[in-house]
């Protein structure tokens, strides 16, 4: 602990969907051990509550949060410009917002909400501050995908739903989106001394998919009751990535359990994940 806390004096990380869940755990720790840690929620009320949690358990005074939807790439364009108008260094992000909805919704930008939230704002957010992450670097990205991308396939004839919408299968989608994207951004970024990296977080007791009626909770509730981890066992993973000396030049691996596990087989396919690549900078106008 005392090695950790040395190492993260005065590293910058910005954590998203870090209100609640393992969000807020993996803020919190990374403030136990000293660094300066920005949270980003979509609520203000939340999100000033939670940073004065977190300084009270942790008496770091270096908290901080900013305020942004994720779903809506106006948001992540104007959370970047604040970011970079305060904070001049940036080592580690963590993309950790999602959420799955049984129902297909749109943005008001015209996307398919899932799609929205779960890649293309890890795809928009990491781009954005890519420039940031290199200057300040050895840094990392760590991207919090899951199991169910064991499940996804990409369909670049139905990304969003377009022609058939299952919520949990649109979900998976999309968390295997996140593991492909990470996969090709790690073959991009070697030699630049940041590292990308992946991680199931386990089925975790939170209250995720709880925005989706009382059957989803139910179903939810259940599943989490007979198999759930705590919210501090599905944060270690990403606290581990973020913070261990021993994975500080592992670059393009999917994690469980703070272990390097094989992803699904479609995963590793190249050709999938640039083409991917090219459609996300479409949809968000990098290009």
């Amino acid at each position: 602990m005392t090695e950790l806390r040395s190492r993260m004096q005065g590293r910058v990380c910005l954590v998203t969907g870090a209100t609640a869940g393992i969000g807020e755990v993996t803020a919190l720790e990374l403030a136990r051990l000293g660094a300066t840690v920005i949270i980003v929620g979509r609520n203000a009320q939340k999100c000033a509550t939670v940073v004065a949690r977190i300084k009270a358990q942790t008496n770091n005074p270096n908290l901080d949060h900013m305020v942004a939807d994720l779903s809506r790439q106006r948001d992540i364009r104007q959370l970047v410009l604040q970011f970079k108008q305060k904070y001049t260094q940036l080592h580690v992000l963590i993309n950790n917002a999602g959420a799955t909805f049984s129902t297909r919704q749109m943005t008001a930008e015209g996307f398919e909400m899932t799609w929205a939230l779960n890649h293309l704002n890890y795809f928009l957010l990491t781009h954005l501050l890519l420039d940031l992450l290199k200057a300040s670097a050895p840094a990392r990205i760590i991207n919090v995908s899951s199991g169910a991308h064991l499940m996804g396939e990409i369909d670049f004839d139905n990304l969003q739903g377009e022609k058939r919408f299952r919520g949990f299968g649109q979900y998976s989608n999309s968390k295997l989106a996140n593991v492909l994207f990470t996969y090709e951004l790690a073959r991009r970024l070697e030699g630049t001394g940041v590292t990308a990296n992946v991680l199931h977080p386990g089925m975790v007791a939170s209250n995720f998919g709880t925005n989706n009626g009382w059957i989803w909770r139910c179903v939810i509730r259940i599943a989490m009751n007979f198999f759930s981890l705590s919210v501090e066992e599905g944060a270690s993973t990403s606290l581990y990535l973020a913070t261990s000396p021993a994975v500080e030049t592992v670059n393009g691996q999917y994690f469980d359990k703070k272990k390097a596990v094989p992803s699904s087989k479609v995963s590793y396919n190249t050709a999938t994940a640039a083409r991917l690549w090219t459609v996300s900078e479409t949809m968000t106008g990098i290009k």
